[in-house]
């Protein structure tokens, strides 16, 4: 249990089968209190509503309180989020939803416990419901055709704001994978949304990015600082960079890769975040007596993999070696430590929860990311987490992770970025081992959501993006030579961020290159200047 929920007076339960049971046998509804470590309103709460007393008492006696943690059990947050955190949400024994908020503080709290429990004491069980996307529909297949691409892309120039950049005309987030997108259809789009994120997101004391902006202008940021989010965005600044060759994007990732490195590694991986504080809102000649916020220590699975993929991202163009050193440490620890004959492991701890969805697709990513700019060993744990992904996640779409009867986790969910995350792993997967079962089931996930393409927003483009892989395969680049080699460092640099590098490519010589577009294999290329010329001729 996390320290703010010790401190209040409520006798919470972990989140698990024995709370479930325990309200059934007292015939007592379930108060699931949903909170994320780095939420200063889950503390807010937590000093406020739960530590009045007669509050507490009424909760300890009328309900079943379970405390879950949003990053811990990101299975439990896509459920039971109702908008933001701390999630106040209220459950039948089974786990259906009875009623729901976010943030109540202590004037308004009994109202809504005495609300509930007459509704409990009222209707029982048939209190509960089933939100909708739980009910069983199975997403809108249809066929895999470039309209996904073409329909996503205009949605670039719809939502764009001109004034401010972003895609959104009231609070302002990063969005990296709508930026990465838009850095292949609509460059400048994407180009003057990372300067926004710069100049209004960076922390350019202590580094790193904070988490989106509450106005339009990118002002008032929100400020803590999540693993996910600076990955995130070093990976969309390294790729301009790419695109560019400006130093206008290499300084936010360099100055990224600084912030990883330092504040939240824990000396075997990544802190999956970095709390907020008055501490953040002060000049830089203020902050220099005071202590930073603290982090959350815990080195989450697919958080890490999203870094170490950012890193070697970033290291392909620029032969940093912190970053590669950090990405190759970060790699070899969940290799070590969270992965089991490719079953991943959420997090270092005997009942941390195994075999999510969104673990099993980053790390796939980013071990193909490894096997082609490091090592070529780190190809066999992509494939072993990949080979469990499919075999016990997808049925068509991916599922979120396996059925287990606790509350509503036992009914199917299909989160469209993490199939997205997924088909993009796969696809790698298909150049680098040559295997088209990879290409197969790319698009049996990527087609069982097509039929909503028409209603898409650039939120989900990197959707679009893995749709655009497998109308036309990506751009690869066959190398003969290893790993280190020139002919290999100028395929990494290949102005594509969406292309596979195979090095020691099967049936490629030594000192030559082939450039595979659109399915036709072009070259050799013996050269760095010739691969260049290659590519730019044929692609």
């Amino acid at each position: 249990m996390d320290e703010s929920a010790e401190r209040t007076k409520v006798e919470w339960r972990p989140w698990g089968p024995a709370a479930f049971a325990e309200a059934e046998e007292a015939d007592k509804p379930v108060l699931l209190s949903l909170v994320a470590p780095w939420s200063a309103r889950c503390r807010e709460m937590d000093r406020g509503a739960y530590a009045v007393p007669t509050v507490a008492a009424n909760v300890n006696e009328e309900f079943v309180p379970v405390r879950a943690d949003a990053d811990r059990h990101p299975r439990v947050r896509e459920r039971y989020n109702m908008g933001g955190f701390p999630s106040t949400v209220f459950l039948t024994p089974s786990g259906d939803l009875i009623a729901g908020a976010t943030y109540l503080d202590a004037s308004n709290v009994r109202g809504v416990l005495d609300r509930v429990r007459e509704t409990w004491e009222e209707k029982g069980e048939e209190a509960g419901r089933v939100p909708r996307a739980l009910r069983g529909q199975d997403p809108p297949a249809g066929p895999v055709t470039d309209d996904i691409e073409a329909l996503v892309a205009g949605q670039l120039g719809e939502q764009y704001d001109e004034r401010f950049g972003g895609w959104a005309t009231n609070e302002k987030f990063p969005l990296p994978r709508t930026i990465e997108f838009a850095l292949k259809r609509e460059r400048q789009q994407a180009l003057r949304t990372l300067e926004a994120i710069d100049r209004n997101l960076a922390d350019d004391y202590d580094g790193g990015f904070y988490r989106f902006a509450h106005a339009r202008d990118w002002s008032d940021p929100q400020r803590e600082k999540l693993l996910e989010t600076n990955a995130g965005l070093l990976r969309a600044f390294a790729n301009a960079y790419l695109y560019t060759g400006r130093e206008t994007y290499e300084g936010p990732a360099s100055n990224a890769v600084d912030y990883l490195t330092s504040t939240l590694w824990t000396g075997d991986a990544f802190g999956g975040s970095q709390h907020p504080g008055d501490y953040f809102d002060r000049p830089a000649s203020e902050r220099a007596d005071e202590d930073e916020p603290g982090i959350d220590a815990t080195a989450y699975a697919g958080k890490n993999a999203r870094a170490a993929d950012a890193l070697l991202t970033y290291y392909a163009y620029t032969d940093d070696e912190a970053a590669r050193r950090y990405a190759e440490r970060t790699l070899d620890y969940l290799a070590e430590t969270l992965v089991d004959d490719g079953v991943v492991s959420r997090f270092d701890d005997p009942d941390a929860p195994t075999g999510i969805l969104t673990d099993h697709a980053a790390l796939t990513v980013a071990f193909a990311r490894g096997a082609q700019t490091v090592d070529s060993d780190y190809l066999d744990v992509a494939v072993a987490v990949a080979d469990h992904a499919v075999e016990t996640l997808q049925d068509g779409a991916f599922r979120d992770g396996p059925a287990e009867s606790v509350g509503l986790l036992d009914k199917p969910l299909h989160p469209i970025d993490d199939n997205a995350t997924m088909a993009h792993g796969l696809l790698d997967l298909a150049e680098l081992t040559d295997d088209d079962a990879y290409r197969r089931a790319a698009r049996d996930a990527v087609g069982a959501f097509a039929d909503a393409a028409d209603r898409m927003g650039v939120q989900v483009a990197d959707y679009a993006a893995a749709a655009s892989r497998l109308v036309t395969r990506p751009l690869t680049v066959r190398v003969g030579d290893g790993i280190g080699s020139d002919l290999h460092r100028a395929a990494l640099r290949v102005a594509d961020h969406e292309k596979v590098v195979v090095p020691d490519a099967a049936g490629v010589e030594t000192g030559a290159a082939f450039v595979l577009v659109g399915g036709d294999l072009h070259g050799p290329a013996t050269g760095p200047e010739e691969l260049t010329a290659l590519v730019a001729e044929h692609a």
